[in-house]
Protein backbone atom coordinates (compact mmCIF):
# COMPACT_ATOMS: atom_id res chain seq x y z
CA UNK A 1 0.00 0.00 0.00
CA UNK A 2 2.68 2.49 0.97
CA UNK A 3 4.87 1.32 -1.88
CA UNK A 4 2.09 2.13 -4.35
CA UNK A 5 1.74 5.57 -2.79
CA UNK A 6 5.48 6.27 -3.07
CA UNK A 7 5.85 4.91 -6.61
CA UNK A 8 2.55 6.40 -7.90
CA UNK A 9 2.33 4.03 -10.85
CA UNK A 10 5.77 5.02 -12.11
CA UNK A 11 5.33 8.78 -11.69
CA UNK A 12 6.56 8.93 -8.11
CA UNK A 13 10.03 10.12 -9.04
CA UNK A 14 8.65 13.16 -10.85
CA UNK A 15 6.04 13.95 -8.23
CA UNK A 16 8.39 13.71 -5.24
CA UNK A 17 11.14 15.57 -7.09
CA UNK A 18 8.65 18.35 -7.86
CA UNK A 19 7.67 18.56 -4.19
CA UNK A 20 11.32 18.69 -3.14
CA UNK A 21 12.18 21.42 -5.64
CA UNK A 22 9.15 23.46 -4.58
CA UNK A 23 9.98 23.21 -0.88
CA UNK A 24 13.62 24.04 -1.57
CA UNK A 25 12.65 27.10 -3.61
CA UNK A 26 10.26 28.27 -0.87
CA UNK A 27 12.98 27.78 1.74
CA UNK A 28 15.49 29.79 -0.29
CA UNK A 29 13.00 32.62 -0.83
CA UNK A 30 12.14 32.65 2.89
CA UNK A 31 15.83 32.77 3.86
CA UNK A 32 16.62 35.60 1.44
CA UNK A 33 13.58 37.59 2.56
CA UNK A 34 14.46 37.11 6.22
CA UNK A 35 18.06 38.16 5.59
CA UNK A 36 16.93 41.29 3.71
CA UNK A 37 14.46 42.19 6.47
CA UNK A 38 17.18 41.98 9.11
CA UNK A 39 19.45 44.18 6.96
CA UNK A 40 16.72 46.82 6.61
CA UNK A 41 16.01 46.67 10.35
CA UNK A 42 19.69 47.28 11.07
CA UNK A 43 19.74 50.25 8.70
CA UNK A 44 16.59 51.64 10.31
CA UNK A 45 18.13 51.36 13.78
CA UNK A 46 21.26 53.19 12.62
CA UNK A 47 19.20 56.04 11.17
CA UNK A 48 16.88 56.10 14.17
CA UNK A 49 19.81 56.42 16.58
CA UNK A 50 20.99 59.53 14.72
CA UNK A 51 17.68 61.35 15.23
CA UNK A 52 17.27 63.90 18.01
CA UNK A 53 15.31 62.74 21.05
CA UNK A 54 12.19 64.75 20.18
CA UNK A 55 11.98 63.20 16.71
CA UNK A 56 12.50 59.73 18.15
CA UNK A 57 9.47 60.19 20.42
CA UNK A 58 7.43 61.46 17.47
CA UNK A 59 8.36 58.49 15.29
CA UNK A 60 7.59 56.03 18.09
CA UNK A 61 4.22 57.60 18.83
CA UNK A 62 3.13 57.58 15.17
CA UNK A 63 4.49 54.23 14.02
CA UNK A 64 3.64 50.82 15.46
CA UNK A 65 6.11 49.20 13.08
CA UNK A 66 8.98 51.30 14.42
CA UNK A 67 8.05 50.31 17.97
CA UNK A 68 7.98 46.63 17.03
CA UNK A 69 11.32 46.84 15.20
CA UNK A 70 12.96 48.51 18.18
CA UNK A 71 11.44 45.99 20.59
CA UNK A 72 12.68 42.98 18.61
CA UNK A 73 16.05 44.57 17.96
CA UNK A 74 16.65 45.20 21.66
CA UNK A 75 15.79 41.57 22.46
CA UNK A 76 18.28 40.26 19.93
CA UNK A 77 21.21 42.31 21.26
Amino acid sequence: MIENFILMNGYGLYVWLSFAITFLACGIIYYKTYKTLKKYEKDFIKEFDQLPESEKKLVLSKSKVASQVLATYNKSI
